[in-house]
């Protein structure tokens, strides 16, 4: 068969394929003669230009299609079978040759993250057509380019389109050099270096019998050429996959999430089955994941910023709880320029926006955190994301997705819809792998998909992760935690791993007491940026070394800027980094690297050329962080200045207001500067896009082109509240921007304080449309006019007690209390109480009304299937209302319980 592909590809070699001037996508078609689709059995597709990549396809006397590839003229990935079987055709054998139709393809695009923004790709792409025993026709798209091969199925049904199963296989020679992952939809399972057909034995608990499971991507050495292998272009109309393998065998083969069928509408398109191949320096700088995926759907993406950011979370656990311990991540943030501060689990919404105005003001913002619970339907969606936003949250992290299902993919297609209608950049943590996301949806900062810091350590999964996982996207891999007890590693390896592991989002593990002990880390963090134009393996590789350890050292360029990277596991050793990679001429290159004793860090000076080696003697499980610059006259380190928002005031008049519906409320502001140098593009106004329907301002804005130190900007408005309002409290924000003095594009330092206005209660109140002064449950969130439901905000279900649906009320489980500012104007309090229906018929929950402290109202045990219980509370003169549910005796499994139809009787 070998012979035949090779005559096959001198037949085809003369294909013409033009070339479009400025990109595009370039075609000139070629279908086979009536002859040649009589007759031929083997195709041949050849990469473009100067490649030694190609793919060949063969059908067998059976009608089973099969691909190889090779490199050079040799195999690389044996024959393997290729096919689709769907709900009404079988389209894995009796297959024949319709139609053959070549192209070019070159596109140029930019990207917001990755290993290189700015990105060309060419590939050459063959379409062949077969028809099935059936009729029905199957198209085989196969592209190939300087650095991968990657094929997808096309079936031109018009009806919607149910794929069963694939037959498609990567036939990799057993004897191959492997680095594998067991499959979990986490992607946390540690990798394992073997062979591949000895890997079941790396895993035996992802294993069906003789048949394990192993994720994306999965690593082979076939002979000195690399293959990488794993897919592209998955969303919402497909199911991610993985790789099945039969113990001993050299099959591994494409297995859907969870074995089960997809459904999309017709015509399909199937993710791209990709193989990235060559050197190691090829897997490393390609992009081809990235070039197989849709184009950008955001036009404008100046709001969109990768950066690093300080996480409280791993070195701190309760922190994200806690107001002020947050505001010292927020503080050290704003000292060392960072651009952003991440509040994990824990936060609290009553405070949140106090954080975020905080930290803006200090030229700092905020990324959230959630779980996928709290944001999985299109109604939490749109309850928390365009409030989030009107906080003023930069972006969110989004946790614990854990599946491929086609349904999570769809997921994933409305929250990216979601986010960047709203211009919110995000980050999924607990997710699958990135499979060209980044390129399709550019506020995606970054994909876990790792077994990352926070599960541990383990120096040589590190190194395996550079060659491996961090090749296809941006990894949330969490790096760099000085402090952690029992570190496995040293300080200088904690500092070079930002620089081996790409990501948009970069979050720095340790609290600001943990970075202190390090200050040259600190120093190199300063400078360090998340966004690349060049990525270069300078040395290492995921096997072991002639030494006996795995190393590997990373060079990316920001700029003209090198930053340098290398980190080693195992015994100490020396670290060579050969510096071809910089450009003409002498530059300055300042290493930092462990001290001999003591634990801390050292930084040198020298000046090197492209011709010098640069070499480090790591201590075991260490490494070593770079900088390199031009050697121009007057400059003696890499440093750029690191520029901070200065300390400024923003003073509102009054801070609290009480107002009637239709009333109007005089409000001032002074902002002042008072010291340093002056501030330019200086705005203040009223946020009228974040008032209620009905309200009206009237009075200016306020600008100055310069605003020196010890000057005041003053503006004064009229607030008139909508007559329509309802009782409550409605926070009014004036805010002050001005131009960051850090330029390079940063956005404007955003100044802000808030006016709260008091409109009295009035007439029939709602307690679900009333504002929480504090709130505990005792599963998940209590809902508003909906049932408890599970962990997630806003999904319950209609409140429903004994078949009797409450269109308002509040969904608790006990043990939980909500307690309401009823500001001594409301006389009377009713409900109707009792245990939600979801739970069929279990729990059982006691409900009490508090007044001030004071008991008011109280049922006796109420149980899951009987009815409401009406309850009344006379509240004259309350100012704090509290409503509780105790477990009515027992524990709080199934204590699901409805306040229905919840409302106060307040004055007029």
């Amino acid at each position: 068969m070998r012979q035949r592909w090779q005559r096959a590809r001198r037949a085809v070699a003369g294909l013409a394929v033009a070339a479009m001037a400025g990109g595009g996508l370039t075609v000139a078609a070629a279908g086979p003669s009536a002859a040649e689709q009589d007759t031929a059995h083997t195709w041949t597709v050849a990469g473009p230009g100067g490649s030694d990549l190609s793919a060949e396809l063969d059908l067998d006397a059976a009608g089973e299609l099969r691909l190889a590839v090779d490199r050079g003229g040799a195999p690389v990935l044996l024959p393997g079978r290729l096919g689709i079987r769907t709900s009404l055709h079988d389209l894995t054998s009796g297959l024949r040759l319709v139609d053959r139709h070549d192209r070019t393809v070159h596109e140029s695009y930019r990207m917001t993250t990755g290993k290189q923004l700015q990105r060309s790709a060419t590939m050459r792409e063959a379409t062949l057509t077969f028809a099935g025993a059936d009729g029905a026709r199957l198209g085989v798209v196969v592209r190939v380019s300087d650095d991968g091969v990657a094929y997808r199925y096309v079936l031109d049904d018009t009806g919607p389109v149910t794929v069963e199963q694939e037959a498609s296989t990567f036939e990799v020679p057993t004897d191959a050099k492997a680095w594998v992952q067991p499959y979990q939809p986490s992607y946390e399972t540690e990798r394992t270096e073997t062979t591949a057909g000895g890997a079941n034995a790396a895993q035996p608990r992802t294993c069906t019998g003789d048949v394990c499971s192993f994720g994306y991507p999965t690593l082979f050495d076939v002979g000195g050429t690399y293959v990488l292998l794993t897919e592209a272009d998955v969303d919402g109309r497909y199911s991610g996959s993985h790789l099945d393998h039969r113990d001993g065998s050299s099959s591994y083969q494409v297995a859907l999430a969870d074995n089960a069928p997809v459904t999309a509408p017709g015509p399909l398109a199937t993710p791209w089955r990709t193989a990235i191949v060559g050197s190691l320096d090829t897997l490393v700088g390609s992009t081809l994941v990235d070039d197989l995926a849709p184009p950008s759907k955001i036009k404008d993406t100046s709001w969109i910023r990768p950066g690093i950011d300080d996480w409280s979370w791993l070195s701190d656990g309760s922190s994200p709880g806690n107001f002020d311990r947050q505001k010292d991540f927020v503080d050290y943030a704003a000292a060392h320029g960072l651009p952003y501060t991440l509040v994990d689990a824990g936060w609290q919404a009553s405070w949140v926006p106090e954080l975020v105005r905080y930290a803006r003001a200090r030229g700092v913002d905020v990324l959230l955190w959630f779980d996928w619970n709290d944001l999985r339907t299109q109604a939490q969606r749109d309850s928390w994301l365009p409030k989030v936003k009107a906080w003023g949250v930069a972006g969110v992290k989004v946790d614990y997705m854990y599946s491929d299902a086609q349904s999570t993919f769809q997921w994933y297609d409305a929250i990216l819809r979601d986010t960047a209608q709203l211009k919110l950049m995000i980050d999924f943590h607990g997710a699958t792998i990135p499979r060209g996301l980044q390129r399709t949806w550019p506020q995606v900062m970054s994909v876990e998909g790792v077994r990352g810091e926070e599960n541990g350590q383990n120096p040589t999964r590190d190194i395996f992760l550079a060659f491996t996982r961090n090749i296809v996207g941006s990894m949330d891999y969490t790096p760099t935690w000085f402090s952690r007890p029992g570190r496995q590693d040293t300080a200088a390896r904690e500092l070079a791993l930002p620089v081996v592991f790409e990501s948009g989002w970069t979050s720095l593990g340790d609290k600001p007491e943990g970075f202190a002990t390090q200050p040259v880390a600190e120093d190199y963090l300063e400078q360090l940026p998340t966004t690349w134009d060049e990525t270069r393996l300078v040395s290492g590789a995921p096997g072991q070394q002639p030494a006996g350890d795995r190393q590997v050292v990373m060079a990316r360029r920001n700029g003209d800027r090198w930053f340098v990277g290398g980190i080693l596991a195992g015994a100490g050793d020396t670290m060579n980094a050969p510096l071809s990679f910089l450009g003409k001429g002498p530059w300055l290159l300042q290493t930092v690297e462990d001290a001999a004793s003591g634990g801390g860090l050292q930084r040198t000076v020298r000046t090197v050329t492209s011709a010098d080696t640069l070499s480090v003697l790591a201590q075991a499980n260490g490494g070593f962080a770079a900088i390199a610059c031009p050697a121009v006259k007057g400059r003696t380190d890499c440093d750029d200045p690191v520029v901070t928002a200065p300390a400024t005031t923003l003073t509102v008049d009054p801070a609290s207001a009480t107002a009637a519906p239709g009333a109007g409320v005089t409000v001032g502001a002074q902002f002042r500067l008072p010291q340093g140098d002056a501030l330019h593009q200086v705005h203040m106004t009223v946020d009228r896009g974040r008032l209620p329907a009905g309200w009206t301002v009237t009075g200016h804005d306020v600008s100055a082109g310069t605003l020196p130190a010890g000057r005041v900007l003053s503006g004064h408005w009229t607030v008139t509240v909508g007559k329509d309002q309802p009782g409550g409290t409605v926070e009014v924000p004036v805010w002050t921007e001005y131009a960051n003095p850090a330029g390079q594009g940063a956005p404007p330092v955003h100044v802000e304080e808030v006016v709260r206005v008091s409109i009295p209660l009035h007439g029939n109140v709602y307690a679900s449309d009333q504002p929480f002064l504090t709130e505990t449950n005792g599963w998940g969130p209590v809902e508003r006019d909906r049932s408890n439901g599970e962990t997630g905000a806003q999904d319950g279900n209609p409140l429903t007690v004994d078949g009797t649906v409450y269109a308002k009320g509040l969904g608790m489980n006990a043990d939980a209390r909500v307690d309401i500012d009823i500001q001594g104007r409301c006389t009377r309090f009713q409900a109707s109480v009792g245990v939600d229906d979801e739970v069929g018929g279990k729990g059982s929950v006691n409900f009490t009304v508090l007044g001030d402290g004071h008991q008011l109202a109280a049922s006796d045990v109420v149980r899951g299937g009987q009815p409401a219980v009406g309850l009344t509370a006379d509240v004259t003169g309350v100012h704090t209302l509290s409503l509780v549910v105790g477990d009515g005796g027992d524990d709080k499994n199934f204590d699901h319980a409805d306040w229905g139809g919840a409302r106060l009787t307040c004055l007029d």
